[in-house]
């Protein structure tokens, strides 16, 4: 097994960016051979300056030095798992952004099939047909084969994690602090099933906090493992559009779930499409835009399961079957349902949206349902 400490010694270099270290170590072969190497050939063959090239030659600060042997240490001892972006196992996609994380720890297990990722964030605060969606959305991703990765933040990004694993589907959370922290703590269990049927990632050393500026930083790898990134919920402040952002410049596709423009959890999205993301109604949306990308095993399969009739599922919240049951056997107006609901007419578009992904209800022409 590759040795991490020169990995980590590297990584302790004032001043060096991981997109610098990353293509000296791609250039020289080795973190030690860019430790080894005399100033002058970090310039000339690193493309760094003096200033850079001999903070690497002199090597990090003594204090440096030993926080990092330190953490070799205990990753050693607790059997960590940890891949390098040398590593043939580390991520395709991510290795191919401009500043991929050098180091990797992980919990839980990566899987070649995760390379067919798509990300779903959004608002901590997202209302209930927001969650609903979102996870009946995640649900349907995972059950048609991609991998859904998130942030496991309160709100959107739990949903998105609970969708995929409901679905027996894979899915990868990326943390904002170190791997041995789990934020936000009442996610343990949430984490324990992700591990169970995916991984859990970060780039921190060992005890790094859940600090707030780590986390738009750590988006950068949310979009990085995906082929595109969806904003279901957001206000227009959102670290969700941090991840968009990134996804941009990392030529990923963005996609953005519209809702009503009195709600401000809506404008982060809307500012999306506004701007060009594609409007998000259904999962056909995205399947349709994501589909020249797949390989052609992966969108044969994609194209078959599409094209299967959803199968009508019991599994219903006590909210859903509330509003199922006000759907009938002939086609009912959205109007009817929401004069006999107890819940807001945007709670109920939200359900209505729930039940359809679900495959139990049925959209008509005239804004009508109808069961399955």
């Amino acid at each position: 097994m590759e040795s991490l400490e020169p990995w980590l010694l590297l990584r302790a270099v004032k001043g060096l960016s991981d997109g610098t270290l990353t293509r000296l170590v791609r250039e020289f072969g080795s973190p030690q051979s860019v430790l080894s190497a005399p100033i002058q050939e970090l310039q000339c063959q690193g493309g760094i300056t003096k200033f850079v090239a001999t903070a690497i030659h002199e090597g990090p600060h003594p204090q440096a030095r030993v926080k990092a042997e330190k953490e070799a240490r205990r990753i050693a001892e607790q059997g960590i798992s940890v891949i390098t972006v040398l590593d043939p196992k580390y991520p395709e996609k991510l290795s191919r952004i401009p500043d991929p994380p050098p180091l990797l720890y992980l919990s839980g297990a990566l899987d070649p099939e995760d390379d067919r990722a798509i990300a779903i964030v959004g608002s901590r605060n997202a209302t209930p047909p927001g969650l609903a969606f979102t996870e009946e959305l995640s649900r349907t991703l995972a059950t048609l084969g991609f991998t859904i990765v998130s942030g496991m933040a309160r709100g959107v990004d739990a949903a998105a994690h609970r969708g995929a694993l409901k679905a027996s589907g894979r899915t990868i959370a990326v943390l904002g602090c170190g791997i041995d922290t789990t934020y936000p703590p009442e996610h343990a269990k949430l984490r324990e099933a992700i591990e169970t049927q995916g991984a859990v990632a970060s780039e921190f050393p060992l005890g790094t906090p859940p600090l707030p500026f780590n986390f738009p930083r750590r988006n950068r790898i949310i979009s990085g493992l995906s082929y595109g990134v969806i904003v279901t919920q957001a206000t227009i402040k959102s670290g969700s559009l941090i991840t968009a952002r990134y996804a941009l410049e990392q030529n990923r596709e963005v996609f953005a779930v519209p809702g009503s423009v009195k709600e401000g959890k809506h404008e982060g999205p809307h500012g999306l499409i506004k701007q060009g993301a594609k409007l998000v109604e259904n999962v056909g949306d995205i399947i349709g835009e994501l589909l020249p990308q797949l390989d052609e095993s992966f969108q044969d399969h994609v194209k078959n399961a599409a094209s299967e009739p959803p199968q009508p599922t019991a599994d219903l919240s006590t909210q859903e079957q509330e509003i199922f049951d006000l759907v009938t056997d002939t086609p009912t107006s959205v109007d009817e349902v929401l004069a006999q609901a107890r819940f807001l007419p945007a709670e109920v578009m939200g359900i209505l949206l729930a039940l359809e992904l679900k495959g139990v209800i049925q959209q008509r022409p005239g804004s009508c349902y109808i069961r399955r």
